[in-house]
């Protein structure tokens, strides 16, 4: 349970500040779409905040422990698991034709630029809860909580 509320926690503090920001300026959207969208987005991140955690330990575990291997798998992870969705947030928001395509390559910038961080943003609070960071023990049974 503490690994869904910390993913959880991480990931809709991150990514509410950070998809308002991207819809508003990058996209366009009016401050209504950016107000449906984040609300649509909350529930969707509670239901793929966990997933997203599982995936990204997982991809992690392929990392090196340099700096540039983790910068790449990090950002590998965030890429290939929120864009998908994050366009079909916006899409249900409201965004179409031009709008769409913009949210789609300002999400996928965003997550070249967001990746890292917001690994280590996630392993920050996932500390707070006394779990272990991303990508240390993928997929396995901690049996000592």
């Amino acid at each position: 349970m503490r690994d869904f509320i910390a993913d959880t926690l991480a990931l809709v503090l991150f990514f509410t500040l950070t998809g308002a920001l991207n819809e508003r300026f990058i996209v366009g959207m009016s401050w209504e779409e950016v107000a449906l969208a984040r609300a649509i987005g909350a529930p969707l991140m509670v239901a793929t905040a966990r997933p997203y955690g599982l995936w990204r330990g997982l991809v992690m575990g392929r990392a090196g422990t340099g700096t540039a291997s983790r910068l790449f798998w990090d950002t590998l992870a965030l890429l290939s698991f929120q864009v998908p969705i994050y366009v079909g947030i916006i899409w249900a928001g409201g965004a179409e034709g031009a709008e769409l395509w913009r949210g789609a390559l300002g999400a996928a910038v965003m997550m070249l630029a967001l990746g890292r961080p917001y690994g280590l943003w996630l392993d920050l609070v996932r500390g707070w809860f006394g779990l272990p960071p991303g990508g240390q023990k993928p997929m396995s049974v901690d049996t000592e909580r």
